[in-house]
């Protein structure tokens, strides 16, 4: 068990009587769909392709990259699931996405994803959404909900009463530049740490403000680098795009723990 997991399973809620036992229902709660169509979620990173499937106990992953090409990913998943039973598949893709097609090249991948037919090469039916949205799927609670993912850029999602609204944040205008420039890992590499925390504060409070937001999750890599949250968000953790995946192919209905 991994030490993100481990952790985590620490706050878990108790088994509905009669599940079959899973770590990540209960890393999850009880309303995860781990239930039939068995799901394979795929999280496509610029390191590395993590999987998992309904009803398996652990993730696994192999290694992306800059000759990271989507017939090599399906390849790699593939090898990686032989021994899965799935019937739909959940990918999280790092870049923009429009009606369940990529369209736009990732920057730290290979390239072909665009016109590549992701449902013939699985040969099951496919739901394919940005990355961000998928870990802001998985971390919904109630409400209109904002995730950010500060990273290499500013990955950013909404959902509202459990559907995913699609939004392009990085490139609004702010400050002398962009959102993506100061929140960015250029923005942090530029001003230091200190300085931009500060403008990871503003800007959060800025769109609370605008956007009348019930719930704020602040994800991705460098979200671990704050010292301190700004008010009124909670901490995301990327577990949380495999639930995505599952709800994907899961009608949302009202609330969620």
């Amino acid at each position: 068990m991994n030490q993100t997991a481990q952790k985590t399973q620490n706050r878990r809620k108790r088994p509905v009587r009669g599940e079959k036992p899973n770590r990540w229902r209960g890393l999850f709660g009880p309303d995860v769909p781990l239930s039939s169509p068995n799901v394979l979620v795929v999280d496509i990173g610029g390191n590395n392709v993590k999987v998992l499937a309904t009803e398996q106990n652990e993730s696994r992953k192999f290694p992306s990259g800059p000759k990271m090409t989507p017939q090599r990913m399906v390849a790699g998943v593939e090898k990686l699931a032989a021994d899965w039973k799935y019937d739909v598949v959940s990918i999280g893709y790092p870049g923009r996405v429009d009606h369940n097609r990529p369209v736009a090249e990732p920057r730290n991948l290979g390239g072909g994803w665009t016109r590549f037919n992701f449902r013939a090469a699985f040969k099951r039916p496919v739901k394919i959404v940005n990355d961000a949205a998928m870990q802001a799927l998985g971390s919904y609670r109630r409400g209109t909900m904002l995730f950010l993912g500060l990273g290499t850029g500013l990955g950013a999602a909404l959902v509202v009463e459990g559907v995913i609204v699609q939004i392009e944040l990085a490139h609004l205008a702010y400050k002398r530049g962009t959102y993506d420039d100061y929140l960015g890992n250029r923005g942090l590499e530029r001003l230091g740490k200190k300085k931009w925390q500060r403008h990871v504060e503003n800007c959060t409070n800025r769109l609370i403000s605008v956007l009348h937001l019930d719930d704020v999750v602040i994800g991705g890599g460098n979200a671990k680098k704050l010292t301190r949250l700004p008010r009124g968000c909670r901490a995301g953790d990327n577990v949380y795009a495999f639930l995505g995946g599952f709800r994907l192919w899961e009608k949302l209905d009202g609330p969620h723990p």
